[in-house]
């Protein structure tokens, strides 16, 4: 199953893309999550700022990546359906293996306040690496 959770690029540029993400009651999993307090999951929003970071990698035509690790991730706000997620993501390094490290955060807008301003809903460093062609051998 795959859930895009980048609706829209709003900025990018080699090292950091700004994206959005509009949080609507119809996306299947808030249905179980939770069913009388229906909240994003905090997995799916870490999974939005991997989303963008990939965005950026493969405008700068890198193979393709999937998280290899995350560092200091803080949770700030409970995301509700009808909320919108901006995304921010810079790269902070590359490595010679094809790792990329990255510091993401996403704001929850509000309607008529400054996306500076906006109460954070989940930052924190994570880096991407290249798949591992003996890894998906392994898998089938």
């Amino acid at each position: 199953m795959h859930f895009s959770l980048v609706d829209r690029i709003l900025e990018q540029t080699p090292d950091r893309i700004v994206t959005v993400k509009n949080v609507s009651a119809a996306e299947e999993y808030l249905q179980d999550h939770f069913p009388t307090f229906p909240v994003l999951p905090g997995v799916l929003m870490l999974e939005a700022m991997v989303q963008a970071a990939r965005h950026l990698a493969e405008g700068e035509g890198r193979p393709r990546l999937v998280l290899g690790g995350v560092r200091a991730v803080k949770y700030g706000r409970f995301v509700k359906p009808g909320a919108t997620l901006r995304v921010e993501v810079n790269l902070l390094k590359s490595h010679d293996d094809g790792r990329l490290e990255f510091k993401g955060e996403a704001r929850l807008l509000e309607p008529k306040a400054p996306p500076a301003e906006a109460p954070v809903a989940v930052s924190g460093k994570f880096f991407l690496r290249p798949i591992r062609p003996s890894m998906t051998a392994a898998l089938r």
